[in-house]
């Protein structure tokens, strides 16, 4: 018998060989084993403790800064959906906000702004969740999720509670002590600072224009796909390599780097995920070959590749 066939009782949604493409902003990828979208925390934390540990779990945000392989997802992808796992609390006297992992990053700052609390503004240009944003230390114009973190609590694999200080974290750019899969965030305290509602907005106003004006936002795709080396920004290096609006394809679709910016990939048309994927391993290679500098993935790329036609 499957694993499949002896998973735990949920009060939400088990989806067995779902698309997943369809969640994603690249909108490509083969499909979860299991898709799972609990009813609310308890819910997910019940799942947990249940299921054979040897199946792999992982959380899928809005799927902005991921790549789906083409072969699907093993084991069990969870999707913290609905108005549960999105909640944002306000005390305007300390001030902060305590935030439900599967929030958008924009919308806590649209509610910062409301409550006049300052210090968030920057999350208005992070197309994802405030639980990738955790793990991944997410940050744009020059602030970063460790500058307002106060404190976050999850689940982890064997489904108990953990609670971590910012401290904690060991953030550094782009990344924490958490990988992928240690941790399931459920929600995030952040510390603000007072200020005007207006000219919190203001600022949350500029940057979202900054960000329509120079983001292939209204594109299938998938934000920064490159980390900044030190001393570089990742874009000149790609665009300097030759790479921008160049078509690559792998498998006959065809992936590129947009012409507005050239460290977002964006999928014109037809692209797969190993198009995608494809397309930033050729650069990397390239702009190594070409500079010696090497640059590291930012996007996400997980599940297995499709099989080799016959």
């Amino acid at each position: 018998m499957s694993w499949r066939d002896a998973l735990p009782p949920v009060r939400g949604k088990l989806l067995r060989d779902e698309p997943l493409g369809p969640f994603t902003w690249f909108r490509v990828g083969g499909k979860a084993d299991v898709l799972f979208i609990p009813a609310d925390e308890d819910d997910f934390g019940d799942f947990l403790k249940a299921l054979d540990p040897a199946v792999p779990v992982q959380v899928l945000g809005v799927g902005s800064n991921v790549i789906v392989r083409d072969g699907g997802v093993e084991g069990v992808v969870v999707r913290l959906a609905g108005r549960v796992f999105a909640e944002i609390h306000i005390d305007p006297e300390q001030p902060s906000l305590t935030v439900g992992a599967g929030a958008l990053d924009a919308m806590v700052a649209r509610a910062s702004a409301k409550a006049g609390i300052a210090g968030l503004e920057f999350l208005a240009g992070i197309p994802g969740t405030i639980g990738g944003a955790l793990t991944m230390n997410a940050g744009c114009y020059g602030s970063e999720t460790k500058d307002i973190l106060h404190a976050a609590w999850g689940f982890d694999r064997a489904g108990e509670k953990h609670t971590f200080m910012v401290e904690d974290f060991d953030y550094t750019y782009r990344h924490s002590r958490f990988e992928d899969g240690e941790m399931f965030w459920m929600q995030a305290a952040f510390d603000g600072r007072r200020d005007d509602p207006e000219a919190v907005a203001a600022r949350i106003a500029e940057i979202t224009s900054r960000r329509e004006l120079t983001q292939p936002i209204r594109e299938k795709t998938g934000g920064s796909t490159f980390k900044n080396p030190p001393g570089h920004s990742s874009w000149k290096l790609v665009d300097e390599a030759g790479w921008r609006g160049k078509l690559f394809s792998a498998t006959g679709g065809g992936a590129m780097f947009s012409d507005l910016h050239s460290n977002f990939m964006i999928n014109p048309g037809e692209a797969t995920a190993a198009d995608i994927e494809g397309l930033g391993d050729a650069v990397r290679a390239d702009v190594l070959a070409k500079t010696g500098v090497q640059l590291d993935w930012e996007i996400k790329r997980i599940g297995r590749a499709a099989p080799n036609p016959k």
